[in-house]
């Protein structure tokens, strides 16, 4: 089952299943709205369930396809395509916070769940890890920083961590004076250095706002305090994480730029399944650069750390404000610098609670983009 199959994950997670159809059947698909790739997807994969989460894209599919899939429409849809009984494994690659209700469900449901929607982690990880406690559950991390850890993390004891590293390729910005980033247009933003990536993560590593996501990603994923996890930027994005012990030894994890090797991993494991995928030629790479990051120089991943030591609601509200300052930088209304500053304002405005309920993140998530909103306007 692939929950967000139009966007740059799930076309990769079907390149994967593609090429494997020996081991790999999609019985579903989910997305938001885009009819005419899900009605090419349909005709390629014969699904026997789509959902469409917009309902009036959903009526658009039912008019224009004829084949033997149910079609499924709206949250309830998408609640009903994540627990299927048919399914072996979710793949939720949704993009945004409206992954969380579909990461519930299928946790509810005990479904074997890959996670490539880091939001449900960021906006709500202590309800999620509750949740899978509950159901005596662990998820399976897509991201490739966090797949890279979990395959550091075989047969190791996470007692003895000393630290966990993700790494950074910096984005486009990176060594470039900072006042370059007052004229920066969005087409410079989204042309990443390595990776081809959806618009707003894109975006997001370009402010390095997407590794204090994954920051918070691999405190609850891995249960690791956030003084023992560090960020280094490392341009030729290589090694996707590394995991030191307290003896002092490191394991890395390396590979090429090519999300479709940590979703193979996440479909196959605890096996490993032969592939074309290209490999990595050591002798080409010739050499490995790390750079310290100075959160000064970056005050979106100051932000992101600083809401996550906080705690509580703030990681939801980052989060949300950081996707309304996105869209609208996208958008050409406000100015790539103002993203930060924008986050920051609604931050400063939070009153926090605790997210115990999927009622408590749609509060503070509503009160966070309407506040952003608000202050986009202003801007």
């Amino acid at each position: 089952m692939i929950l967000g199959s139009s966007g740059s994950i799930g076309r990769q997670a079907i390149d994967v299943t593609l090429s494997h159809p020996d081991d790999f059947r999609i019985i579903g698909l989910a997305a938001h709205k885009n009819v005419d790739t899900l009605l090419r997807q349909l005709e390629e994969l014969n699904p026997i369930f789509v959902c469409l989460v917009n309902e009036e894209a959903a009526r658009d599919l039912k008019a224009r396809y004829s084949g033997p899939a149910k079609v499924l429409a709206g949250k309830e849809g998408l609640e009903e395509i994540s627990t299927l009984p048919e399914a072996d494994l979710i793949l939720n690659a949704i993009v945004g916070s409206s992954g969380l209700a579909a990461t519930l469900s299928a946790i509810n449901a005990k479904k074997q769940l890959a996670l490539a929607n880091k939001e449900s982690l960021v906006a709500a990880g202590d309800l999620v890890n509750e949740r899978l406690k509950k159901q005596n559950m662990r998820l399976i991390p897509v991201d490739s920083e966090h797949n890279a850890l979990w395959q550091c993390m075989v047969g190791e004891d996470i007692s003895e961590i000393s630290k966990m590293i993700l790494t950074a390729s910096g984005g486009p910005f990176w060594g470039k004076p900072k006042e370059a980033s007052e004229k920066v247009t969005p087409e410079q933003a989204l042309d990443h250095p390595r990776w081809r990536m959806g618009r707003r993560v894109t975006i997001d590593s370009a402010t390095l706002m997407n590794k204090g996501f994954e920051v918070i990603e691999a405190h609850h994923l891995f249960g690791i305090p956030y003084e023992k996890i560090e960020v280094l930027v490392h341009p030729q994005s290589i090694i996707h994480s590394l995991v030191e012990f307290v003896d002092g030894s490191l394991k890395a994890h390396l590979g090429p730029t090519d999300m479709r090797l940590p979703i193979l991993y996440s479909f196959s494991w605890p096996k490993r399944l032969q592939s074309t995928l290209e490999r990595l030629d050591l002798a080409k790479v010739q050499r490995l650069d790390f750079f310290n990051v100075r959160t000064s120089d970056s005050p979106c991943l100051a932000l992101a750390l600083t809401a996550a030591e906080k705690g509580l609601s703030y990681p939801t509200v980052l989060n949300a404000a950081d996707e309304v300052a996105v869209d609208a930088f996208l958008s050409g209304k406000i100015g790539f610098a103002e993203i930060g500053n924008i986050i920051n304002t609604v931050l400063e405005k939070h009153d926090p609670i605790t997210i115990g309920s999927i009622g408590d993140f749609e509060v503070v998530d509503a009160w966070a983009r309407d506040r952003a909103e608000s202050v986009v306007l202003r801007t």
